[in-house]
């Protein structure tokens, strides 16, 4: 079932509005998609944020628009981090039995035993680009990497088997590994060295010697 979150109508487009609207407290949005044509809106940030928080990054939110309802998705947002608010959303109105794209974060779950034996783990994918129906679309692609030893891979081809989801990346794409730790060599006696003498010494103080009696 889709979450509420209340939107209303946003008619005055300058700086200053929309700069107004943000010290309200609400964020700018638009909304545009399927059977929309571009809308903007606002929405009280404190209800958006909680609104997300349970719905979850691609979950459909029913946004009703001055009693309109619309389902929508998160599909974009720009963020302040100065001032650590989001200043704009874009929603993606959808069509609940149309299949769409939609990126989707990779969670690693789990203790890798290689890390354990000293290993680094190394996550080269941070995101994943699915297709599905808006329903069917995962919060995120659980990966349990507890299985990895030093050396080992784990590959978008390992976990397309657990999603029902399509996954639009190739089967060879690697996700996380875990490398061998870098060994670096410390050589530290501790005893107390003696300073060190040139080679044939005695034949360079002689060549110095004869220099020095020529140039007399």
């Amino acid at each position: 079932m889709a979450i509420e979150l209340k939107a209303n109508n946003r008619e005055d487009f300058k700086r200053s509005s929309l700069t107004k609207l943000r010290h309200e407290g609400n964020i700018p949005a638009v909304v545009y998609g399927y059977k929309v044509e571009n809308t903007p809106v606002y929405v009280d940030s404190i209800e958006f944020i909680k609104t997300i928080r349970e719905s979850g990054r691609n979950g459909i939110i029913s946004l009703d628009i001055n009693g309109k309802k619309q389902n929508v998705i998160l599909n974009d947002y720009q963020e302040d981090y100065l001032k650590d608010q989001i200043i704009h959303i874009d929603f993606l109105a959808v069509n609940m039995a149309a299949e769409i794209d939609a990126d989707v974060r990779i969670e690693l779950t789990g203790e890798s035993r290689g890390v354990k034996d000293g290993g680094v783990l190394q996550q080269s994918l941070h995101e994943v680009s699915v297709t599905a129906k808006p329903n069917d679309i995962p919060d995120s692609i659980k990966v349990d990497i507890s299985t990895l030893e030093v050396g080992d891979t784990i590959t978008i081809g390992d976990v397309k088997k657990s999603y029902s989801v399509e996954i639009n990346s190739e089967d060879e794409t690697t996700i996380a590994s875990v490398l061998a730790p870098r060994q670096e060599e410390e050589i530290s006696s501790g005893e107390e060295q003696e300073a060190g003498q040139p080679e044939n010494e005695e034949g360079r103080e002689t060549k110095a010697s004869n220099e020095s009696e020529s140039k007399e």
